[in-house]
């Protein structure tokens, strides 16, 4: 079993960044040597959407609206996956949620708001 706990929302203005974390309660990889880490966000009426993905093998994907402005990270042995955000757009606020992808299992963060406004 792993415990996700994500940190970091807040209010931002456009053009402004945010850097968000995960903790997970275990290393991931102490589970699994294949694993994926991800951000997914879902906005106020919509679906939740993913964001970006970090593979064991360093890979890292981003959909296409954030590419070029958000960054995903592991980081200390994948007890954490980080989300850089930068040029932040008010399409960007929802509520961020980090997954692991490990053994099988996919085990989902409660969330943080990030919310771009002036």
């Amino acid at each position: 079993q792993v415990q996700l706990v994500e940190s970091g929302g807040g209010l931002v203005q456009p053009g402004g960044s945010l850097s968000l974390s995960c903790a997970a309660s275990r290393s991931i990889s102490s589970i699994s040597s294949m694993y994926v880490l991800g951000w997914h966000r879902q906005a106020p009426g919509k679906e939740r959407d993913w964001v970006a993905a970090i593979a064991s093998n360093g890979r890292t994907d981003y959909e296409d609206s954030v590419k070029g402005r958000f960054t995903i990270s592991a980081a200390n042995a994948t007890d954490a996956v980080n989300l850089q955000m930068n040029k932040l757009k008010p399409e960007d606020t929802a509520m961020y949620y980090c997954q692991a992808n490990v053994g099988g299992n996919v085990y989902w963060g409660q969330g943080t708001q990030v919310t771009v406004s002036s």
